[in-house]
């Protein structure tokens, strides 16, 4: 479903580490910064570490992302928010934020490894300070295409019925495949009637 938090090598991702942060899902409305990284603290001019995630949005950005969060901390994913980073005299700039699950106890994920990344660089941010996020857009990215079924939910999808024939064809349509099989109305006749 996700890396455990102890594969992910520093080193290997130096020149973003200004950029990320940690956050720890302490429950399913509580996912604070364990650790934010110096570029993104001198951004808003203040510590994240211990601050709840959640917290730092207008609107319906915090319940939305409380909601997306705890769907990939136990179905896997990628979360990908672009978002408004907006100054208390009125200025915005625009961001783009990956939240992506870690495994650290043994039921689902419950580290986020998160990296906030300007979009644009205006000159005034060096002096007027983010103060909170306006969410855009989000999505989740599904590594296989499709989330993973939840721990004790029967999944339909995973036992449909097929009817009893030996020969099918495949056909892929849009990163979907279908298993067709002859019968039913193609072997009752055509559009003028049955056969005879």
């Amino acid at each position: 479903m996700a890396p455990h938090r102890f594969e992910i090598e520093p080193a290997s991702i130096g020149d973003a580490l200004p950029d990320t942060f940690i956050l720890e899902r302490r429950d399913d409305g509580t996912f604070p910064f364990r650790l934010a990284g110096t570029r993104l603290c001198d951004l808003f001019k203040r510590e994240f570490r211990g601050h709840n995630f959640l917290d730092g949005w207008s609107g319906d950005g915090g319940p939305t992302l409380r909601q997306r969060l705890n769907t990939v901390s136990v179905q896997g994913g990628v979360i990908v928010v672009i978002a408004n980073g907006e100054t208390v005299s009125g200025r915005s700039v625009l961001t783009e934020i990956l939240l992506l699950p870690l495994l650290h106890g043994p039921v689902c994920a419950d580290r986020f490894l998160g990296i906030l990344s300007l979009l644009e660089t205006p000159a005034w941010l060096d002096y007027d300070p983010l103060e909170t996020l306006h969410l855009r857009s989000e999505d989740i990215i599904w590594p296989d295409g499709h989330p993973l079924p939840v721990p004790g939910v029967i999944d339909d999808r995973q036992s449909p019925f097929l009817p009893r024939v030996r020969h099918a064809r495949i056909v892929r349509s849009n990163r979907r495949q279908f298993r067709v099989f002859e019968g039913g109305l193609s072997e009752a006749g055509d559009a003028h009637g049955p056969k005879n």
